[in-house]
């Protein structure tokens, strides 16, 4: 959201800067400077006397050279002071030796006041309590402050204060309108909105306000702008703070914040909490080797809150994470978390109301279909899809037109997926053609295999991301299921680029790494989860983690069948890959003419890809002129763009 809209908001509350934080630094500056005076001033008060050690036989070497000005003698230890104005304000402490009375007399021949008893302690007395004890209790007293300042919410300097950034509506400027591509998220979260508006209709039938509404989904879908949406349309204040930022160093400090953050919402009701990324303090208890005193502290003290507030009151917690599975299950019991909703990434609809929404404030010319963008970025979130408009427009400036054409689309969707576009990097000839026999390969396995998706374009210039070439796929309709032919006919699309560097050159290349990872990770899913494997059967060999993350899966099969999965992984790789030589070298001459083509054009879109192709098998058969006049399957040039993850082969 533009922070020009909150310009003329309220101060926020615990934001740690107000006057009362700098009250509490001026007054722990004060106590210890007063301590520091206090002891300089009794210091000089009492002459500065400081001590030192002296041997026995040196103290009788100064009476006896008229040294020494008076002696006291307690407890078996002489305070000797001496004449010598050079020594002024010190003393020393000589342990007692030999007899008493001898001394004694000694000191009364040469004139020298002796006294066996101090004749008065009181300035010594008060000395010590001033300078030692007055100053331990004042810290001890500035202690005791600090830390019942911290279990009232308040601290030092703000510590325990809650930093949540408070709005109203007319501040965050976000309503439902605003949020497109998540219709069904937007029907949990306006029935509590109703609820806010009119609590009457459901408290007259018996129902209750949930306390709270758990935002689930992957990062970029949307998850705080809904909630920014929710608090647009009740009207009400909405508290804003990252989980986060209630843990600190100081063992406590998280536990006092979400106390002052309950009770900031309790004088406000009705309103709104929302707690973003809440899986930074609401992980779950149960593994004694990742635990944190003060995150558990933080958690516990949550708890407590949410169990503590009427509901009735029109307080509604709202928060979102991108790891559910990792949460407490007590975050989550009913009365507590009451709702999960879930902000998945959109569908082909709701892409295309998303485009709409961002490009209602960006020039469009005619030629713009944003209906063949959301076709073509299945699997893209919100924010990629605002990335892409904005990426449009900037490179409409650059080129100097008023307008976004669909041209500039385009080129915004490859910016965004591939990076742009490397103009330093610069290919020998031999490598151009390997990487132009490699990309060739992907696409003609694709245009072999029935069960494969339309090519879009092949180029050989490389990108910034990494790709020295890629093929970009377009389907023709969005698809939620894959079959099992499908699935095989993309592990042989993934080969092609290296089938085709060893049947031309003799030899392989580094750069297909990308292509066996991701043909690896098919084979494994379709073994270990789609239950696609004749060796394993209907069978699940693996859990997935991190779902809205990395999808990072795990096996939960013994070592010997991990083993036998390898194995199987193994061998549909290589059968695979010898399905893909055996389709290019029974294509040798088309391969080798697109690849020509290729090379002396660098880009070429999918109706160039099949028109050579087609010329090409006519050629084999002998019908030259016919394949020339009239290409029979010709792809007609799609304006849509390849899905998220359409094949790029990064190191190629």
């Amino acid at each position: 959201m533009d922070d020009r809209k909150n310009q003329n908001r309220e101060p926020e509350k615990g934001s740690g800067g107000g006057p009362k934080n700098r009250q509490t630094i001026l007054i722990i500056l004060i106590c210890l400077l007063v301590s520091l005076m206090v002891m300089g001033l009794l210091n000089n008060a009492l002459g500065g006397i400081t001590s030192e050690d002296l041997d026995y036989s040196k103290f009788l070497d100064m009476v006896n050279n008229d040294g020494v000005q008076e002696v006291v003698l307690k407890s078996g230890t002489l305070t000797v002071t001496p004449k010598d104005q050079k020594s002024e304000g010190i003393t020393y402490q000589v342990t007692m030796m030999g007899d008493e009375q001898e001394l004694v007399d000694l000191l009364q021949e040469k004139g020298i006041t002796y006294h066996k008893d101090p004749p008065d302690s009181t300035g010594t007395i008060i000395y010590t309590l001033l300078t030692v004890i007055l100053p331990v209790v004042m810290l001890v007293a500035v202690m005791v402050w600090v830390m019942r300042s911290m279990n009232k919410g308040g601290g030092v300097m703000g510590v325990g204060k809650s930093r949540a950034k408070a709005y109203v509506q007319k501040e965050t400027g976000v309503t439902f309108r605003d949020v497109a591509g998540q219709d069904e998220a937007k029907e949990s979260l306006q029935e509590v909105v109703d609820f806010l508006h009119n609590p009457g209709k459901y408290t007259t039938i018996g129902a209750k306000l949930p306390k709270g509404a758990l935002l689930v989904g992957p990062p970029g879908t949307g998850k705080t702008l809904l909630a920014k949406a929710v608090a647009g349309e009740a009207h009400v204040p909405f508290f804003s703070m990252s989980a986060s930022e209630f843990v600190e160093m100081f063992v406590g400090v998280g536990a006092s914040r979400v106390r002052d953050l309950f009770e900031e919402a309790k004088k406000n009701a009705p309103c709104i909490i929302f707690i973003d990324e809440i899986d930074a303090i609401g992980k779950s208890r149960d593994n004694s080797y990742n635990s944190n005193d003060e995150r558990e502290q933080t958690l516990n003290q949550l708890l407590a809150e949410m169990d503590g507030f009427d509901s009735s009151k029109g307080i509604l917690i709202l928060a979102a994470t991108n790891r559910p599975e990792v949460l407490d299950p007590a975050l989550l019991r009913p009365g507590r978390f009451d709702r999960r909703i879930i902000v998945e990434r959109p569908d082909l609809k709701g892409r295309v109301e998303i485009l709409k929404v961002h490009a209602k404030n960006v020039s469009l010319d005619e030629t713009v279909d944003l209906d063949g963008i959301a076709l073509a970025t299945s699997g893209a979130v919100g924010s990629d899809l605002a990335n892409m408009i904005n990426e449009a427009a900037i490179l409409a400036v650059k080129n100097g037109r008023k307008a976004v054409s669909q041209k500039d689309l385009l080129e915004a969707v490859e910016v965004v997926l591939v990076g742009k576009e490397k103009k330093d990097r610069i290919l020998s000839q031999e490598e151009r053609k390997i990487v132009s026999y490699h990309e060739v390969g992907h696409a003609l396995v694709t245009a072999l295999q029935k069960d494969s998706e339309p090519v879009q374009k092949i180029t050989i210039v490389p990108r910034t991301m990494g790709a020295l070439g890629y093929v970009m796929q377009v389907p023709e309709e969005e698809k939620y299921l894959n079959t099992k032919s499908e699935l095989e006919a993309m592990i042989v699309e993934c080969l092609g680029g290296r089938a085709a560097e060893e049947i031309v050159f003799g030899n392989v290349t580094t750069g297909a790494s990308n292509d066996i990872e991701k043909a690896t990770k098919i084979v494994r899913a379709m073994i270990t989860q789609y239950g696609m494997s004749e060796k394993f059967g209907l069978i699940g060999l693996a859990t997935q983690q991190n779902q809205y993350l990395d999808g990072r899966m795990v096996l939960n099969c013994g070592d010997a069948t991990a083993t036998e999965i390898d194995h199987e992984v193994m061998k549909i790789l290589k059968e695979s890959y010898e399905q893909a030589k055996e389709l290019l070298a029974a294509n040798r001459d088309a391969m080798d003419e697109i690849a020509a083509y290729l090379i002396q054009k660098e880009t070429i879109t999918g109706k160039e890809f099949m028109e050579i192709f087609h010329q090409v098998i006519a050629k084999r058969n002998g019908n030259v002129e016919e394949a020339v006049e009239n290409p029979e399957n010709t792809e007609t040039e799609n304006t849509a763009l390849p899905e998220a993850d359409f094949t790029v082969n990064p190191e190629v």
